[in-house]
């Protein structure tokens, strides 16, 4: 049977700054394009939800191929050739977690725009833990955890073992002295059990069914243990 994944992209086409300033924002094109390219060769069924159904946007940055993001020019072009599947998506408060084994939520700055306060990205995410469907974020995307509380008001993924972009990548990326807030910083604060690698380098962490990859040298891995544990084999 076929795995049914839900890509969940930002409606943010900015970031705006400590200053109040704006920079432009998106998804980084590896960490959509790394995962939807090893789930499209699995065979299986991929949808893409966003706020209110709001375009993505493609950040031209992640076009580039650089230590942050070594095959950015090719995934550049790899989303430019779906991008008939992530322009149009659902309303996020119309999808059920339930009808998804996994979502996967990459980064990029846009998330830490809407997604870390979205209060449909926190339903779905609730919804997802108590149904079992897997969880997964790369680079930014982790700031979409932030959304999620229990009724109590607790953070749902206190105690949980996480990783994101860190400190020193946002600083090594030239964005940590207008960042609103940093996000390693935010998760650790929140209760999260924080755990990184080297800069730029693949690193994936998994607790039971919650996935998290540091930054887009990460994505395709991520798409990996998020295959696996669907099929049974881990979680």
């Amino acid at each position: 049977m076929a795995t049914n994944i839900l890509f969940v992209l930002s409606g943010a086409d900015h970031w705006t700054q400590s200053d109040g300033s704006t920079r432009v924002a998106g998804f980084i094109p590896e960490e959509l394009g790394a995962p939807h390219e090893v789930f499209a060769r699995s065979g299986a069924n991929i949808s893409f939800a966003s706020p209110e159904g709001r375009r993505p946007n493609l950040d031209p940055v992640g076009r580039e191929s650089s230590p942050a993001s070594p095959n950015g020019q090719y995934y550049g072009q790899y989303c430019d050739s779906i991008a008939q599947e992530w322009q149009s998506p659902q309303k996020l408060d119309a999808v059920n977690a339930a009808d998804y084994d996994a979502i996967m939520i990459p980064g990029g700055h846009a998330p830490m725009e809407d997604l870390h306060q979205d209060a449909a990205m926190g339903r779905l995410l609730s919804d997802a833990a108590e149904s079992g469907t897997v969880i997964a974020a790369v680079c930014h995307g982790p700031a979409a955890l932030l959304s999620a509380t229990d009724p109590d008001g607790n953070w749902l993924f206190a105690g949980r073992r996480v990783t994101a972009l860190d400190n020193e990548e946002e600083k090594l990326y030239g964005t940590i002295e207008k960042a609103p807030f940093l996000l390693e910083s935010r998760l650790v604060e929140l209760g999260a059990r924080f755990e990184h690698g080297p800069p730029w380098l693949p690193y994936v962490v998994a607790d039971d069914r919650l996935i998290t990859g540091q930054n887009p040298a990460s994505a395709g891995a991520v798409a990996n243990a998020i295959l696996t544990m669907c099929n049974g084999h881990g979680g």
